[in-house]
């Protein structure tokens, strides 16, 4: 297998990834801030690797990647920018140590949203727009990479979106380039959209630019300690949660809005199965708060920013949930497991996997019932394919068992059981806030160990690029010729 394709191409990102640091650098010298020559250093440091990655190997690469390529460029790619990208809370004044630096950034990359850092309101500007930023960059990595990259992998039964992405005749764009760049503009749009609302409810400009883009990212990260409840506005909650919506919903659907109206969005099962869902468990737990004593136009309003934070994996905050009780804090736990549609900015098992999984385990009990019957399992109106639902199974099983491995690792660490259960569920389902005294809506994870924090960083690498694509390079398979 050659590597040459791939360094050029890590090349380039990370010429990309110094052009973006510049970004918070002018930001924090136009507030006046003394953290702007450290993001100038780290985009130096950056594009100079960046640069010698591209400038070697420019004259000997292939046009098309093979099959291994593109696993190790997928890999590759997102643990480069987690490393660079952490150069900046290293060298800033905020001086995070290697561990927390690598920890803050593999958490802004992959959205998860979880922070070791204490009290956002006295960072610098130009670090809380470098998180934000992070984010944003990876809700389009993320976009990009599930409909263009993952279907060509066949990994967790994402060859289903294979044919609706951009390789049918009946396609939105006609290729992967112009595909990744029409999802681009629709990102950005949406973005600028988002900001100018948040503005014009009352949030001042620098937050409404940084909130905006966590939001379309469902990453989370705020520019305040208190997160969303700083600001103290239920119409900043409304528009907030309706962006957590819209970053959930298929991004493939925004593209063909121009030409086919909302027609493809509403006929989606995903689609529906999620709003659904969402309707569903914020009664629940809105009936159940307003039985402690909380009127339930409160209630409502608690239980559907916060229950649609944890379900997108974005970890805004508004309250404690850990204060609610033990009903709602189960389901809020189960539903970090669940994520939003496949091909959104959210992760988690997704909507379609569940889909695939329930018609699957249907058509085994039909089977029970008619063993000679031939039985067809569904998914849009559209047969599944055995490779699809097996695909599908064997991710399900690697979650799970992902899951219960990092879990068991943070308890080995002296974690109690609510952290290290809620910590691994947020990891793998890049959500942020855990449960508990220490990394729930209040807490941080700045105390959990060294070593727990690589375990976490590994859960939200592995989560954001859905098990398969790492797991199978400790394969010995892959690396023979």
């Amino acid at each position: 297998m050659k590597i040459a394709p791939i360094i050029y191409l890590i090349g380039m990102l990370l010429c990309i990834l110094s052009l973006f640091m510049m970004v918070p650098a002018f930001v924090d010298w136009f507030y006046g801030n003394d953290d702007w020559p450290a993001f100038v250093g780290s985009s130096f440091i950056t594009l100079f690797v960046g640069a010698v990655c591209f400038l070697s190997n420019r004259g000997i690469v292939t046009e098309h990647l093979e099959l291994r390529q593109a696993f190790l460029l997928t890999n590759s790619a997102w643990i480069s920018i987690a490393l660079f990208g952490s150069l900046p809370f290293m060298f800033s004044q905020i001086d995070m140590s290697f561990t927390d630096a690598i920890f803050e950034s593999t958490s802004g990359i992959t959205t998860t949203g979880a922070t070791v850092i204490n009290n956002l309101d006295s960072t610098s500007h130009g670090i809380l727009i470098w998180r934000a930023l992070l984010q944003w960059l990876g809700g389009v990595g993320i976009i990009v990479m599930a409909l263009a990259v993952l279907p060509m992998l066949s990994i967790g039964g994402m060859q289903l979106f294979k044919t609706e992405s951009y390789e049918t005749p009946d396609k939105v764009v006609p290729k992967a380039a112009s595909f990744a760049a029409g999802i681009s503009l629709v990102y950005l749009s949406l973005t600028s959209i988002w900001a100018m609302m948040l503005w014009l409810a009352g949030m001042p400009i620098f937050d409404s630019i940084a909130h905006a883009m966590t939001t379309l990212a469902t990453g989370g990260y705020s520019t305040r300690s208190d997160s969303l409840a700083a600001f103290g506005s239920s119409s900043i909650e409304i528009i907030v949660i309706f962006g957590m919506i819209v970053g959930s919903l298929p991004f493939v659907h925004y593209l063909s809005i121009t030409k086919k109206g909302f027609k493809n969005l509403i006929k989606d099962d995903q689609v529906k199965l999620f709003l659904t869902l969402i309707i569903f468990v914020v009664f629940i737990i809105s009936i159940y708060l307003s039985f402690q004593d909380i009127p339930y136009s409160e209630a409502l309003r608690l239980a559907a920013f916060n229950v649609i934070s944890i379900i997108t994996g974005t970890g805004f905050g508004t309250s404690d949930f850990n204060n609610w009780g033990g009903f709602p804090t189960a389901i809020l736990l189960i539903c970090m497991f669940v994520g939003g549609c496949a091909g959104s900015t959210t992760c988690g098992l997704r909507m379609a996997r569940i889909q695939v999984l329930v018609a699957n385990a249907k058509a085994q009990i039909s089977k029970l019932i008619r063993p000679h019957a031939v039985i067809v399992s569904y998914y849009n109106q559209k047969p599944i394919p055995e490779n699809v639902a097996e695909s599908v199974m064997g991710f399900f099983f690697l979650y799970i068992i992902s899951f219960a491995v990092i879990a068991c690792l943070l308890g080995m660490l002296g974690l109690d059981l609510i952290t290290a259960l809620s910590g691994a569920a947020s990891a793998i389902g890049n959500v942020g806030p855990g449960l508990g005294d220490i990394i729930g809506p209040s807490g941080s994870y700045q105390t959990i160990p060294d070593m727990g924090k690589f375990f976490l960083c590994a859960g939200m690498i592995l989560g954001r690029l859905e098990i398969f694509a790492i797991l199978v390079m400790f394969s010995p398979l892959f690396w023979k010729n």
